[in-house]
């Protein structure tokens, strides 16, 4: 009896890690590389969240204001680059280079940071263009 529940719970312990676990979204299926564009505004948000950081940043229109949020990469990601938590603060004005979502929101994923001082950090490997 003993020997059946083991193979019982090992035939279960098998099925469960077969199963398909929510895959990470591949830069194609959220960004356009059609709509490359780049943001000039000022920081309202540094998000420093798993799996992917996100900058909240004003761009500033001919007659409006638009906040736009700009997918990084991981904090991890960004730590081993040169950033850190004091890089970016509310405020600061920043040039961003990436692509736009699919969809058409003020949402993108980001290449290239560019500080007002002409200092460049590298924000994601899952931009178009940056695989190696």
């Amino acid at each position: 009896m003993p020997n059946r529940v083991v193979v019982g719970l090992t035939a279960i312990a098998v099925l469960i890690a077969a199963a398909p676990a929510p895959a990470h979204h591949a830069f194609a299926s959220e960004f356009d590389i059609q709509k490359p564009l780049v943001l000039r505004g000022s920081v309202t948000v540094m998000e420093w969240v798993n799996p992917h950081s996100w900058i909240h940043i004003d761009v500033k229109g001919d007659t409006d204001t638009v906040n736009w949020m700009v997918e990084g990469g991981s904090p991890n990601a960004l730590l081993r680059l040169g950033f850190t938590k004091n890089a970016l603060l509310p405020g600061m004005d920043i040039v961003v280079t990436g692509y736009q979502a699919k969809d058409g929101t003020n949402k993108a994923v980001g290449r290239d940071l560019t500080f007002a001082d002409g200092r460049k950090l590298f924000l994601s490997e899952s931009a178009a263009g940056t695989q190696k």
